[in-house]
């Protein structure tokens, strides 16, 4: 993972403050460095300026940015993790991978190597890419610059055009300029033509977007929705299988080959290899299910960190008697503690530490204005309350209880596994019953579609800009193409049955188990994880009661003030 900066400008101006260069070495801790350039001459004189951080999790060394290839003058900035390109498993690095295969685009002839095919086919290439991105490159040879992020927006990318028309890209921004910073769409990737003949005039007339469409240059990945209804009993039963197969290969892929951390502390406490991979761990039915299947790919010496995070709320917890824990009483707290018990019942031979992250409220009014730095352009009480909960889990500093009593504790792990995305497939949420409610499968179906198309634009990027400032990546192996591929295609009656409601007068678990999520509750069955399967769904900042700390006539919708 990585922190990225970039300005395109008539002047060299140093458009990196100080603040935001400190929130992006806070994403990348192992390497930071820039780079700059300069083309046209006279008038059309441009400077482009780029830094990168790192924060080293694959190959064995620090591969740092930006990727400079000295010969041809390309750049490359590149914040996330390439599983394959081009339908070529990516192992080890990928920042220089990425770099080569965008130099080197696949052309018929050389003859045809015309700056418009170079693109196009640098767009196909950016298009194979499998995982989660964002990026900016500088081709010097075609004076093309291209930015943008994955199909979903699993890695975050804003963007500004200042009063005096410079371009600036940041994956984290400092908000203090007064100039308004918006989030890039991930709906295709951006080319600006460096050969423009009014560039000096205008950057945005010189960007072209290139859309995602599905068999498109800059191809959409994703089927079309299911829509179909009827489903054959023998086939629902064989779904679960299907969905835990694809979900082990995309937790296999996210956590295998993560290298330990550049600077490596040694914990006296230390009874096995410290984790590389956390979880944020509510106890909910998604994480579990993730945590059960990380135990089954990862070696049985490496421990696994579930990071559980409570909130004092001042408004739910002022009159507590003496010696009562605000904390203990979370509703996720209390499904961590639940489903942390029976991991160890059905995973046993593994080293588990459930880290409690316990949240003063003092804390969360210190560190107030440093989320919302970290969330803007996103700046509701919604955004705020979820965030929370992600910044002070993704610290990963609680107490842990092992064979030396309770400690503090701060995970080692620089790879955080989220459950997001599964209530979005598999149908989680109310609105998902409200919808079946009033239009049946019709309006199932298409709320299902909506929540799916919006994800990057109402979670994604901001997460990533939240969970980042701690030094750690997060991934999300419900969000992997070849899963949500899968689950696209299912019908919709295998994973989430409004019109079939939980019976007690059966011992099918399609038929017991609630219908919001059932496919994954009946996974989760599958996998001897019982309590976990009948688990009902909390929004997050319910959970951790994050939600209303001042008063309870806030809504989430509404715009922050202050």
């Amino acid at each position: 993972m990585c922190g990225i900066f970039f300005s395109l400008s008539r002047d060299d101006r140093e458009f990196l403050d100080f603040k935001t260069k400190r929130l992006l070495e806070h994403r990348g801790p192992d390497s930071i460095r820039g780079h700059s350039t300069l083309f046209g001459q006279g008038d059309g004189r441009f400077y482009a300026t780029l830094w990168s951080s790192v924060l080293s999790l694959r190959g064995n060394k620090i591969e740092e940015q930006p990727v400079v290839h000295i010969p041809s003058g390309d750049v490359l900035c590149w914040n996330g993790e390439a599983w394959s390109s081009q339908g070529m498993d990516i192992i080890d690095n990928d920042s220089s991978y990425m770099l080569y295969n965008l130099m080197m685009p696949a052309m018929p002839l050389e003859a045809e190597r015309t700056r418009q095919a170079v693109a196009s086919a640098t767009i196909r290439t950016l298009s194979s890419v499998r995982g989660p991105f964002a990026f900016v490159f500088y081709d010097a040879e075609n004076r093309f610059l291209y930015y943008g992020r994955d199909c979903l927006g699993r890695r975050s990318l804003l963007q500004k055009v200042t009063t005096d028309d410079q371009l600036i890209l940041s994956s984290v921004c400092d908000n203090s300029s007064g100039e308004k910073w918006k989030e890039i769409d991930a709906d295709g990737i951006y080319m600006v033509d460096l050969d423009y003949p009014d560039l000096k005039h205008s950057i945005a007339a010189a960007t072209t977007h290139i859309p995602r469409r599905r068999g498109g240059e800059l191809d959409d990945p994703f089927p079309s929705l299911n829509l179909s209804v009827d489903s054959r009993l023998e086939d629902l039963h064989s779904h679960p299988s299907q969905v835990l197969d694809a979900l082990r290969k995309s937790v296999k892929v996210r956590t295998e080959r993560v290298r330990r951390a550049v600077k490596y502390v040694e914990d006296p406490h230390r009874t096995k290899e410290e984790a590389r991979i956390a979880i944020l761990f509510s106890g909910g039915l998604d994480c579990t299910i993730l945590a059960k299947l990380v135990h089954e790919c990862l070696p049985p010496e490496q421990s696994i960190d579930l990071l559980n995070v409570a909130f004092e709320n001042p408004r739910i917890h002022n009159n507590l008697d003496t010696g009562v824990s605000p904390y203990e009483l979370c509703p996720d707290r209390i499904t961590g503690r639940s489903s942390f018990a029976e991991l160890l019942t059905v995973c046993p031979g593994r080293l588990w530490r459930f880290v409690a992250i316990n949240v003063p409220y003092k804390d969360t009014k210190k560190h107030r204005e440093m989320v919302k730095r970290l969330m803007h352009p996103h700046n509701t009480e919604m955004d705020l309350s979820i965030s929370y909960a992600l910044y002070f889990a993704s610290k990963a500093s609680g107490m842990v209880h092992d064979s030396s009593g309770e400690r503090a504790y701060t995970s080692t792990a620089r790879v955080l596994l989220s459950g997001l995305g599964a209530d979005e497939l598999f149908g989680g949420y109310q609105r998902h019953a409200t919808a079946y409610s009033r239009r049946g499968y019709d309006g199932l179906l298409d709320e299902l579609w909506l929540d799916f198309s919006r994800l990057g634009k109402r979670n994604l990027g901001r997460d990533d800009r939240v969970i980042s400032d701690s030094g750690r990546e997060v991934r999300f192996p419900y969000l992997d193409e070849n899963f949500i591929s899968l689950v696209l295609q299912l019908p919709v009656r295998s994973k989430c049955d409004f019109g079939q409601p939980e019976t007690t007068t059966s011992d099918d678990p399609f038929q017991f188990l609630e219908p919001g999520k059932r496919l994954l509750r009946v996974a989760a069955w599958f996998l001897g994880m019982k309590k976990v399967a009948a688990e009902k769904k909390r929004a997050i900042q319910f959970g951790a009661r994050t939600a209303k700390m001042e008063t309870g006539k806030t809504k989430g919708t509404q715009v922050l003030l202050d």
